[in-house]
């Protein structure tokens, strides 16, 4: 279980970034509940194996990106807040956005509200 905000975090941005499918799977069942939820402008994943399957396609949408933090980590309670940026290593991310996230009483995440404050014009 994450032991502070900033370490929920990373952890999180770290699962967005791993391209293993098992260790992948294998992170998701450690930080997330399984009846986690996570909802952005445009994806809803239910329980682990959507969320697992949403990053997944995320990743073979962006490929060659990476997620990283953007900026300090802010929580309270069972709440966390950060920025995160979508991109290229080395370069300026094209995509920005933050997420709110809730968690349980023994550190899971049992929600993610994701924002996007910056994509790229289509």
């Amino acid at each position: 279980m994450a032991t502070s905000f900033d370490e929920l975090a990373e952890r999180y941005i770290a699962i967005w970034n791993e391209t293993d499918p098992a260790r992948r799977r294998q992170d998701i069942n450690d930080l997330w509940a399984p009846e986690a939820r996570y909802i952005d402008p445009l994806a809803v994943a239910e329980g682990r194996d959507a969320i697992d399957a949403m990053i997944a396609a995320a990743q073979s949408q962006f490929p060659g990106m990476t997620f990283r933090l953007a900026g300090p980590v802010d929580g309270h309670h069972n709440q966390v807040r950060f920025t995160w940026e979508l991109g290229p290593e080395g370069a300026e991310a094209p995509i920005v956005g933050f997420d709110v996230a809730t968690t349980d009483g023994n550190g899971r995440l049992t929600q993610v509200l994701g924002f996007l404050d910056r994509v790229p014009a289509a």
